[in-house]
């Protein structure tokens, strides 16, 4: 139905238009109560697919990437459509609008997005509020980011502040210092101050009587030497892991003029053309790090193969977000249909 009926209705409007469509939607079967429905539909479950990883217990490993329910706004409903965790934000302390309209693109022919959304969210303590009002027990990850405005010598404040506001009403958190839509957000990817960071957050982490898994995003851009470094910094700062990847500068594996190309702009690429440069970082780390930390592997998935794919590289988890887009609430159904039929959780 996603595919025949609802996606060529969506694919109409502009991408943002589309979401906030769909959003609205979402909302309103939850007010309803009817969101049982899409549970029916699509919520597949089974003992085969339960695990444990970084300390909690997921009862699968299909995730929603941090990006489409940046304000936690449908987290409820989207663990009734089958997700195993829903990776919310990014968050930053203080709402902020994000970069100028248009700003998301759709490259159909290469089931991929094109956005430079640049952090837009209502702000941490509106996402507080939201938390402290869900009902389903649907794992929560908290994405977090600095503001825009925030220079990179005061980023490790604007952190602080998300992981203590979002502590009590997440269940594990993630860095996001690899988006390509704040300027000069990727430096902190570099060795020392990502690693003063992180200390810092582990630091905090520590003093909690139960602290919780904080894992790091990075980019899909990073050379192998940066690889090495970043592996590293997982094992000596002792955060519990890895999301692997982010959005992609590059335009490589695009079907598109690159004129046309050109003229959408800056902006992280997201969807088929980077599913094998994620898989290829996934491997590139569980083989470096010899599995002494988990990966969430994100990037491209678009089929039940190309979760399995990510799994078999290393990965521990899995999350979708363009292949949600162009493929519909059906996708979470077969990759998890698929894992427990093969044993490959």
């Amino acid at each position: 139905m996603y595919k025949s009926l609802i996606k060529p209705f969506l694919f109409k409007k502009q991408p943002e238009d589309a979401h906030h469509f769909l959003f609205e939607i979402l909302k309103l079967l939850d007010v309803l109560h009817l969101s049982f429905i899409l549970k029916w539909m699509y919520n597949y479950q089974s003992s085969r697919l339960e695990k444990e990883v970084f300390g909690i217990r997921f009862r699968n490993p299909v995730g929603l990437a941090a990006g489409l329910d940046k304000d936690a706004e449908v987290s409820d409903v989207l663990g009734d459509i089958g997700f195993g965790f829903v990776e919310i934000g990014t968050v930053t302390p203080k709402a902020q609008p994000g970069n100028p309209k248009p700003r998301a693109f759709r490259l159909p022919n290469d089931e991929a997005l094109i956005n430079r959304m640049g952090f837009n969210n209502q702000g941490v303590e509106a996402c507080v509020e939201r938390l402290k009002k869900r009902k389903s027990k649907v794992i929560i990850g908290g994405n977090i980011g600095k503001n825009k405005l925030t220079p990179n010598e005061d980023a490790i404040s604007d952190y602080e502040k998300g992981f203590e506001a979002l502590f009590d009403y997440v269940d594990y958190f993630v860095v996001n210092v690899s988006s390509p839509n704040t300027p000069n957000l990727r430096e902190l990817q570099d060795k020392k101050p990502l690693t003063e960071l992180l200390n810092h957050l582990m630091v905090l982490n520590n003093k909690k009587d139960k602290p919780k898994s904080i894992l790091l995003k990075i980019a899909p851009d990073l050379t192998n030497e940066q690889l090495d470094d970043i592996v590293e910094i997982v094992i000596n700062t002792k955060i519990a892991g890895l999301v692997a990847t982010n959005t992609t500068i590059s335009r490589e594996g695009l079907s598109y003029d690159k004129t046309f190309v050109d003229k959408l702009g800056a902006g992280g690429l997201s969807g088929k053309p980077v599913r094998d440069r994620s898989t290829e970082i996934i491997r590139y780390i569980s083989k470096k790090s010899k599995g002494k930390f988990p990966i969430i592997g994100v990037g491209g998935i678009h089929s039940a193969k190309d979760a399995i794919e990510k799994l078999d590289a290393g990965a521990s988890l899995v999350q979708i977000y363009t292949g949600f887009i162009y493929e519909g609430p059906a996708l979470v159904k077969r990759i998890n249909k698929e894992i427990a039929k093969n044993g490959r959780i």
